[in-house]
């Protein structure tokens, strides 16, 4: 049985629905079939990966009919580098499905009382949004189909670009992102030919050999522009002749940095980058709030957007300038002195320590003198001395990562009754999971999704909550 369920194909399903995480649906004799690249109205034949008893998962194995509302994706890496994955839909097909992923998950798995919910705040910008990318160098080229029988080009080939979707150790060789504005192509197309022509070897993720492995460019609205080149070893020479190429061509960059790093994963963010050229961050800057951001700092991608996101964050809290508001998670600050101005006291509790150094420096940055923030646990730091000593919330602003809250910080926010949360989620799944379990005390009051990423499956949303009673 397990053989034969591994060869199921349906043929000619009707895609009839969005579900959620880039995934659509359709159903098949009462089963539901989610399947992964198609769009409501594709007429396909399906060949299951997954096969239970009331739902199934499979992928495209022919194409019957396209949707009328397919539009010719822009990118021409689309499909295959794995992101920017709804390029095929109009814009406004992508924020009509995602306010839809919004709303199903705060009533299907959040089973709460909701308010009215607004339209979702697309963007303006739908390319060339994002203030920060980072490009892989490999030594392993993903082959196109059509590439696979040309001898001039080989999977031993040195490129630039990302990885290939759903492969860890394959890159495609990217020749225009659409994510970035310039010069962040140039730069990357920049490196990668001054390498291939010094011979100076990529790496290669599978062996963990190689000298050149990726790049960081971060592009702010402030117009200054930040180059972080991480490099498998150090060899000097090599390294300060591609960094004085890299300054000859691109004179205007604010700071260039680089880092070494020999393990087996990419993060950064347990290594020193050190400074080549100018001050080691740039300044980004949201309405007037100037922040400081390094290359190891969290900032919100897409500036633009973060923008909107923390206007209606701040609009949520209903500061009045005599609250005391708790900024839970609070990274480097942002959301707290994005609010600071009307706000009595605001205090940022997040658990890694470089983000507190990050945050405090931003509040002196605004000149703020009624922010403060601290490294650790909110569930370790907000206990009876800790209110004594610094105030019981009026507001909370929770901003957790994609796998929400910790139960036990659920639980700890129950217990601290602040009239007003405000949650913002960038997992609808998880917010709604965490709002049942707020519902004890709790009630939804507004609810606002914002589009950060267009053309991509994730969102972001906004939720007030009031006490009870």
């Amino acid at each position: 049985m397990r053989r034969k369920n591994k060869n199921i194909v349906l043929e000619k399903v009707l895609v009839e629905n969005y579900a959620a995480e880039g995934k659509s649906l359709a159903r098949v004799d009462g089963k539901v079939i989610f399947i992964e690249n198609v769009v409501p109205g594709d007429v396909v034949d399906v060949k299951l990966s997954k096969n239970k008893k009331d739902w199934a998962e499979g992928f495209v194995t022919a194409w019957h009919q396209y949707s009328p509302d397919r539009i010719e994706p822009f990118c021409p890496h689309f499909g295959i580098c794995g992101g920017c994955r709804w390029q095929m839909l109009p814009y406004s097909k992508q924020l009509e499905y995602k306010q839809q992923q919004v709303v199903d998950n705060l009533r299907r798995i959040g089973k709460v009382q909701l308010p009215e919910i607004p339209p979702i705040l697309g963007a303006e910008q739908t390319i060339h949004y994002r203030n920060k990318i980072e490009y892989t160098f490999s030594s392993r080229r993903f082959l196109l189909p059509e590439e696979l029988n040309n001898p001039e080009i080989t999977p031993q080939q040195n490129v630039a670009g990302f990885h290939a979707r759903g492969i860890f150790d394959k890159v495609v060789d990217i020749r225009t992102c659409f994510l970035q504005a310039e010069p962040t192509n140039q730069l990357r197309l920049a490196v990668r030919d001054f390498a291939i022509s010094r011979n100076l070897p990529f790496y290669d993720i599978k062996s963990h050999q190689g000298w050149l492995r990726t790049m960081q460019v971060r592009l702010c609205t402030t117009g200054e522009i930040m180059v972080n080149i991480v490099l498998g070893y150090e060899d000097e020479p090599a390294r300060t002749a591609l960094q004085e190429h890299i300054l000859r061509q691109f004179p205007h960059l604010t700071t260039l940095l680089y880092t070494i790093n020999p393990k087996w994963n990419d993060s950064i963010s347990d290594l020193d980058p050190r400074v080549v050229h100018g001050k080691g961050y740039v300044i980004e800057q949201l309405e007037d709030f100037r922040f400081k951001v390094g290359p190891k700092s969290f900032f919100q991608t897409n500036t633009r957007q973060g923008e909107r996101l923390y206007q209606v964050t701040r609009e949520f809290a209903e500061l009045t300038g005599s609250q005391t508001v708790y900024d839970l998670y609070c990274g480097t600050g942002s959301i707290g002195i994005f609010l600071s101005r009307l706000a009595a006291r605001i205090i940022g509790v997040e658990v890694i320590p470089e983000a507190i150094e990050d945050a405090r420096e931003n509040a002196e940055l605004n000149n703020l003198r009624h922010a403060r923030f601290f490294a650790g646990d909110v569930i370790d730091i907000c206990n009876d001395a800790f209110f004594t000593a610094e105030g019981k919330p009026d507001v909370i602003i929770t901003d957790p990562p994609r796998a929400g809250m910790h139960e036990k910080l659920v639980r700890k926010i129950l217990d601290m009754e602040a009239p007003t949360v405000v949650y913002v989620s960038c997992n609808p799944a998880t917010q709604a999971r965490d709002l049942q379990l707020l519902d004890e005390k709790y009630v939804v009051t507004k609810v606002q999704p914002v589009d950060m990423f267009p053309h991509t499956h994730h969102i972001e949303n906004i939720v007030q909550l009031k006490k009870r009673g």
